[in-house]
């Protein structure tokens, strides 16, 4: 029976039973967050936690009369209080806001989850395991033993599917019988090959057990642990992190360990955990050596110190390929739906005898607009397809892995490349995910370099005005303009590096999973969700900012106007053009264009079809009406790379600009950002346009 069904039923019975408090924790992507979702449907609660601009989720469950809160604690790869995500689910889990931790893995990627496993199972609270994505395990021709893997681990193992929602009831039984810390199931251990020889046999105590140096020295600090915190609960757990050097429980917990700990253990700890880690795997999972000789050997090639970055910069040169070929194909289609769907707007408008002005605002603002947008979609669709299929083969932890190197030389951490990553796609969760990075100036620098990375709403502009001017070229000139954001980010971390001297001492900790063959029902929801962010801003954002452009074009001082030289737009547009001369911008229709991009890129392309008058700007004739039209106002194939240039480097939309000022607390830095980048457009657009005016 799923539980979803069971909460009303039950609400009644609860009433004298304890509440139980369970916090989900896990890996990023392991699924924690869909299974949280199964629980708690329309009873959830959303919010920031006290004092950081970290999200977090609460809701509620009944199972069999028991009540049950659920805190969706945030993804993380260890407990080691290093980023904000780390130490909020840390200081959640260690107060008495969590009676049982639920640890969500990826069962197909059991050797990077168990890390985490084996730090909760330290802090002494109950730990029941959701095995999470058993089917991709099954995909994979891998097996797992489901019996020796609570045996090794000393607690509960449960296969769940947060996707189909299969196991639900099973883990909350679980959660319900297993929240008291005083009683552990039981622990069977081999060891082959290894003996205990402390006071205590640890082996039948702990999950975890570390080398007799260590455990000597686990326990003599947890005497001493006792005589000076007598009501101190899971000394061991204490005793831990003092030996790893943890500056917080140093600060809360100071005792005189001087002769105990002489430097920190945190990285033999480590080592240690994984060649347990290492143990299980070998006992539990079956079939694993066959893939990974597989992988080795593609990774021989894709991950090579010098074939890795060529091998990239190629694959993506092919995406951009079947963008234009495959997408320009399919946008034919839906530039003719287009001009169908004008035409007959305008005719039966006319035939309705609506008001001139009220039918320019249909055809010329909203249709034009937001229509010119959407025949963009192919290309977009294409584009995301390609980097979804990437993404769930493997590849692109590979090209994390390659670029680390880079980012360490240029004063940043391995980690500021997944934002940036991030950032082809859209700017505002990129910039989210510097929250990974530890430093404050990483995190600075990560967020002003990360807009400069070609986002999806800037392909509409790329592609209309690379057809228009550079014919057979367009796709090269489309992806110069990537190579140059990403040379102009990493120039600006080397700069930045070398001002504050800063340089990065945190790698990038990532797991190079398997190869797979990339799951359809995956890549469509990817696809879907990138596809449908495009719609919802094509029908609000870009709906009001043509609706908007519209009215400053087709009004001015004396009212409604049909000369647009006299509209409010004009007289904004040329006030500004002096200052645009110099990089071959100096016309008020293309200066109001940018204005207008603030709000979101993709506005740039329906106001210039606005602002030039022209119907279906995207279509054939649309391209050689406007093409037509800039040339006789002197603007060329080195205008166009400047504006392109231009699009590239300037301000982010307005949701990146929100979400940078919530990043940072601090509306000075946002401003400094944005200065910076206006600046770096400037520039770079000048330089641009006089080496291609020597060039065209």
């Amino acid at each position: 029976m799923g539980l979803a069904d069971t909460r009303e039923k039950n609400n009644q019975t609860n009433n004298n039973s304890k509440i139980i408090n369970v916090g989900f924790i896990g890996n990023p992507n392991c699924g924690k967050t869909t299974l949280f979702n199964a629980y708690t449907g329309a009873n959830l609660k959303v919010a920031n936690w006290p004092g950081v601009t970290v999200e977090k989720k609460e809701g509620k469950t009944f199972y069999k009369g028991q009540e049950f809160r659920l805190i969706d604690l945030p993804g993380i790869y260890s407990l080691s209080s290093y980023t904000m995500e780390e130490t909020v689910s840390r200081d959640c889990i260690l107060s008495d806001e969590v009676d049982v931790i639920v640890d969500v893995i990826d069962a197909s990627s059991l050797e990077r989850n168990l890390y985490l496993t084996l730090q909760l199972l330290e802090l002494g609270k109950p730990v029941v395991l959701a095995l999470n994505m058993m089917d991709i395990v099954e995909e994979r021709g891998l097996e797992l033993d489901l019996h020796r893997l609570p045996e090794m681990l000393g607690i509960p193992v449960i296969p769940v599917s947060a996707r189909k929602r299969t196991g639900l009831s099973i883990l909350m039984h679980a959660v319900a019988h297993h929240n008291d810390p005083d009683v552990q199931d039981p622990l069977i251990h081999h060891h082959t090959g290894k003996s205990s020889h402390h006071r205590h046999d640890h082996h039948s105590e702990y999950a975890m057990v570390y080398n007799d140096e260590i455990e000597d020295k686990i326990d003599l600090l947890i005497s001493r642990l006792s005589k000076k915190y007598p009501d101190m609960t899971n000394k061991r757990w204490h005793a831990i992190k003092l030996l790893e050097n943890d500056p917080d429980i140093r600060k809360r917990h100071p005792i005189d360990c001087a002769d105990i700990i002489e430097r920190s253990y945190e990285k033999d700890m480590i080592n240690q955990k994984y060649d347990f880690i290492e143990e299980v795997i070998g006992e539990v999972l079956v079939g694993k050596s066959k893939k990974e000789a597989a992988t080795d050997k593609i990774d021989s090639y894709l991950t090579n110190r010098f074939l890795g970055l060529p091998i990239f910069l190629g694959i993506m040169a092919i995406v951009f390929f079947l963008t234009f070929t495959i997408g320009d194909f399919l946008k034919g289609y839906f530039e003719i739906a287009l001009d169908y769907l004008t035409s007959g707007a305008s005719a039966l408008l006319q035939a309705l005898h609506v008001h001139p002005m009220l039918s320019s605002l249909i055809t010329d603002g909203i249709i034009s607009g937001v229509g010119g947008i959407l025949t963009f979609l192919p290309n977009i669709f294409i584009l995301f397809l390609a980097l979804a299929f990437l993404e769930d083969s493997g590849y692109m932890a590979r090209v994390a892995f390659v670029m680390d190197d880079i980012m360490s030389h240029l004063g940043l951490s391995g980690k500021a490349f997944l934002p940036l990553l991030l950032g082809f796609g859209c700017s505002v969760p990129a910039v989210m995910a510097s929250r990974a990075l530890e430093h404050p100036k990483d995190r600075f620098k990560t967020i002003l370099i990360t807009p400069f990375m070609s986002c999806s709403a800037r392909l509409p502009i790329y592609v209309l005005f690379s057809s228009m001017f550079f014919g057979e070229h367009a796709m090269l000139a489309c992806y110069s303009l990537y190579i140059l954001g990403i040379l102009i980010a990493i120039t600006t971390a080397y700069i930045l590096s070398r001002i504050d001297g800063s340089k990065a001492d945190h790698a990038l900790l990532i797991e190079l999973p398997e190869y797979k063959s990339p799951n359809a029902h995956t890549i469509a929801i990817y696809v879907w969700e990138k596809i449908k962010d495009y719609l919802t801003k094509a029908g609000t954002v870009i709906f009001l900012a043509s609706v908007l452009m519209w009215i400053i074009l087709n009004f001015g001082p004396t009212g409604y106007v049909t000369d647009i030289s006299l509209s409010f737009g004009s007289y904004i547009g040329k006030a500004i053009v002096p200052l645009f001369r110099p990089v071959g911008l100096g016309y008020w229709q293309i200066i109001v264009a940018l204005i207008a991009g603030i709000a979101a890129k993709e506005v740039v392309v329906s106001s210039c079809s606005v602002l030039f008058g022209i119907q279906n700007i995207t279509t054939a004739h649309g391209m050689t009406t406007m093409s037509a039209t800039l040339g006789t106002l002197g603007f060329g194939p080195a205008n166009a790379y400047a504006l392109m240039v231009f699009c590239l480097l300037y301000v982010p939309c307005t949701a990146t600009i929100a979400t940078i000022h919530r990043e940072l607390n601090s509306w000075k830095s946002t401003i400094s950002i944005l200065l910076y980048q206006l600046v770096t457009a400037w520039t770079c657009s000048c330089i641009a346009y006089h080496v291609c005016s020597l060039l065209f």
